[in-house]
């Protein structure tokens, strides 16, 4: 098994490993309910008590925390005897979750200067832009990585897309083997270079991850400080155009009384936009800096406010029951790793982490979320202890049998969207996990879509338990990998790594000249 029941706490009150936000030592944080929300409690001998709300919803809270699983990190650990976390990252053996989606800066510098970024090498002083053949280096450690090689790679920075060398690294990653390329951008180059866009699609690049926080220019002006939503608009026109597409998932940053109204808009967007935007990744802002306690609050968005903002603002399109966990979806691999006898990628992420919904789409007047015709709940429940039998088990046929007689038992053919039934349904899902041509895809009337919403952590709502499973992992070039809420926040890996393999801007204007630091 790559999946176990987890040793994680449930239920409130209950304590945790956090850190002060303002020495960043290791101190015990209190989670437990006040006025229906669920919040952090914690006190520094030296820099006192800080509070903040970490969800807002005590009720899909405790909901979440049923999914949790334990995955059993990495067999070939950088750091073999760690002894405390965060402050021994590499991964370490100490590690609960292996490596499901790598992020690997081609560079901090940017065509932009947004003042919600966190990687930009003006404010940094400095130049970090591994060379192409670092970054062969650390797409070969994601590969060799052990029990299951990382299968998907982000490349992100800054703006890797003014990297000089972006179509290369992306034909390099997929010879590589990676089976999923993606892309983090704010779509500049994309949306004004139409043959860099078709040249990256043909070298490989599967998912373009859009920056996109709202459907007008005042809220670019606040979160980007410039117009630019006819670039994102020109993105998707673009992707539009091409014969071998890259899909596109939507990134919009969440903050409370900024950009929280956009949250219907921009689904509405999508809908109509369905053939090439295939998701939308809602990130609640973390705050990288220092905050008073008086604007944490106001600003503070968790993932259960973005669960309330899209039922109201998609007139209930949408429901609060519609929304899972990322790791209700274990059991799935794990009955896959039993049958087949090979491991596969096991999102076994903190419950807390993340939620998400599967919806199937064809028009925006026709929304049916996967909840509606799939019992999902006693499904994953049933999957997993069969994922356990079959493990044991030396004959795996009967194992399949059960888990095609487990589906028909708790989905049902008379709620499915018109045009899917059973079986199509089954190769659906076999084409969206890659295990078959996607032409069948194609043939379906349905589109499907993915909406989640992902809250990584700053110093206020640090929880050492979550970076301990964390599944979305940062490559560097000394060969480690680092969890992402510890490469950003906490011990900020980010300067440390930066710093030690990068060029002084100054230098590196004078060296080797360009437009975008």
């Amino acid at each position: 098994m790559i999946a176990k029941d987890s040793t994680l706490p449930r239920g409130l009150p209950k304590k945790t490993g956090s850190l002060c936000p303002e020495c960043r030592k290791i101190i015990t944080a209190t989670i437990s309910e006040k006025d229906g929300k669920v919040v952090m409690d914690k006190t520094c001998p030296e820099h006192g008590s800080f509070h903040d709300v970490v969800w807002s919803d005590v009720e899909l809270y405790l909901k979440a925390e049923q999914y949790a699983y334990d995955g059993v990190g990495v067999e070939n650990p950088f750091i073999p005897q760690a002894k405390e976390c965060p402050n021994d990252c590499g991964l370490c053996d100490l590690h609960l979750s292996h490596t499901a989606l790598a992020n690997l800066d081609l560079t901090n510098r940017c065509n932009m200067k947004c003042p919600i970024c966190f990687a930009n090498a003006n404010q940094a002083g400095y130049v970090y832009e591994p060379s192409y053949d670092e970054i062969v280096k650390m797409m070969q450690v994601l590969r060799d990585s052990k029990p299951v090689p990382c299968p998907a790679i982000q490349f992100a920075g800054g703006e890797p897309t003014i990297y000089p060398r972006f179509v290369d690294v992306v034909k390099k990653a997929k010879e590589m083997g990676f089976a999923q390329i993606q892309v983090a951008t704010n779509g500049i180059k994309f949306a004004e270079d139409f043959e860099f866009l078709k040249a990256s699609a043909d070298a490989g690049l599967n998912t373009i991850y859009l920056q996109f926080d709202g459907m007008n220019d005042d809220i670019y002006m606040i979160s980007r400080a410039r117009k630019m939503l006819d670039i994102k608009m020109k993105v998707v026109e673009n992707v539009r155009k091409l014969e071998k597409r890259p899909s596109i998932v939507l990134v919009p940053v969440v903050v409370k009384g900024v950009t929280n109204s956009q949250v219907g808009p921009i689904f509405s967007y999508a809908l109509e936009n369905s053939d090439v935007i295939r998701g939308i990744n809602f990130q609640p802002v973390s705050f990288t800096g220092r905050i008073n306690m008086e604007e944490l609050a106001k600003q503070r968005y968790t993932l259960p406010d973005l669960v309330a903002d899209f039922e109201s603002q998609t007139n209930g399109q949408i429901k609060k029951s519609d929304w899972f966990p990322v790791p209700s979806v274990v059991p799935i691999s794990t009955l896959a790793t039993a049958i087949i006898g090979e491991p596969k990628v096991t999102f076994t992420t903190h419950p807390h982490c993340g939620i998400a919904t599967y919806l199937f789409i064809k028009d925006k007047d026709h929304v049916v979320p996967l909840t509606q015709f799939v019992d999902v709940e006693p499904l994953f429940k049933e999957l997993y202890e069969l994922s356990k039998k079959a493990e044991r088990s030396k004959v795996k046929f009967p194992s399949k049998l059960k888990a095609i007689s487990l589906m028909k038992k708790y989905m049902h053919e008379d709620k499915m969207p018109e045009g899917l039934d059973m079986m199509s349904f089954l190769k659906l899902l076999s084409a969206v996990m890659g295990d078959q041509s996607k032409q069948s895809l194609a043939n379906f009337s349905w589109k499907m879509m993915m909406i989640g919403g992902m809250h990584f952590q700053d110093l206020y709502n640090y929880d050492i338990e979550r970076v301990k499973r964390c599944a979305i992992h940062y490559v560097v070039p000394d060969g480690r990998i680092i969890p992402f809420c510890a490469y950003n926040g906490g011990p900020t890996y980010r300067e440390q790594v930066e710093k030690k393999f990068s060029v002084p801007i100054e230098e590196w204007r004078r060296t080797r000249g360009t437009e975008h630091t």
